[in-house]
């Protein structure tokens, strides 16, 4: 290999980085996502990881589904919880709805590759269309969160018979309708806290992220990446996307399926 060529950071060894400013043909701005990305990621395993601590520390429900009550003394079966669907008021299809969230938000994921691909091609109007249906994606997912969130917030017709502390440390025994910090006709508190904050944390990502494909979206259709002769960008919110749909896995998996 010549010395110009080792002189610009190319490895005499085929394959491994010899320091120039792009290592293994990634720019700047694909490192700093890729930076920002796996700092997110300890992140989100710190909390998934603090959610399973909390799971483990409450006995499973012991009797049989069709008998289930939200209690404090055990942890709630997801299916059980997670069973209604929008207009369908009364009808029970447990985790269906959240399976159709999911299914959404990871076709979003197919949409951002044929994205990228058509980027690759400098294909302003594959971009363009591609984006605009990753972005409603997005926007669908955020909708179908909000009802669920609703949901779980205004509760159940018949509610749960619940005894717990009340704000000035009294014990209280009542029908408890819905979800909030304190108490949940559910289960324990720690459930409806960490269903908020987890679902919460990983909503804001998704609506970051739709903010950002807006803007990617609309610089592609007035032309800005065709004058400046790329569609790197494009690639760089890629990135950002499949990691918040990948996330979605892990929490769906942790959290609507243990």
């Amino acid at each position: 290999m010549s010395a110009h060529s080792t002189a610009i950071g190319v490895s005499p060894k085929r394959g491994t980085w010899g320091g120039g400013n792009e290592p293994l043909k990634a720019s700047y701005g694909k490192l700093m996502m890729w930076f920002f990305l796996l700092s997110d990621i300890f992140t989100f395993a710190a909390f998934l990881i603090s959610y399973l601590a909390i799971r483990v520390s409450y006995p499973a429900y012991a009797g049989p589904a069709e008998t289930f009550v939200g209690s404090n003394e055990y942890w709630p079966i997801p299916e059980l919880v997670f069973e209604a669907v929008p207009f369908l008021h009364g009808f029970h299809a447990p985790l269906v709805f959240v399976g159709i969230m999911t299914f959404i938000l990871i076709s979003s994921s197919v949409t951002m590759v044929l994205a990228v691909e058509a980027g690759h091609r400098n294909d302003r109007n594959d971009v363009v269309k591609w984006m605009l249906w990753t972005m409603l994606g997005g926007i669908t997912f955020l909708g179908c969160q909000a009802w669920e969130w609703s949901h779980f917030i205004h509760g159940t017709d018949s509610g749960s018979v619940l005894t717990y502390i009340d704000s000035l440390s009294r014990e209280v025994t009542e029908t408890v309708f819905g979800a909030n910090l304190v108490v949940n006709e559910y289960g324990p508190p720690a459930f409806a806290q960490l269903f908020f904050f987890i679902t919460g944390f990983h909503g804001f990502h998704v609506t970051i992220g739709v903010v950002l494909l807006f803007l990617a979206f609309y610089q592609a259709a007035v032309g800005v990446y065709d004058r400046r002769g790329h569609y790197e960008m494009i690639e760089k919110i890629g990135l950002y996307w499949h990691f918040v749909d990948l996330v979605w896995v892990f929490v769906f998996t942790l959290f609507y399926l243990i």
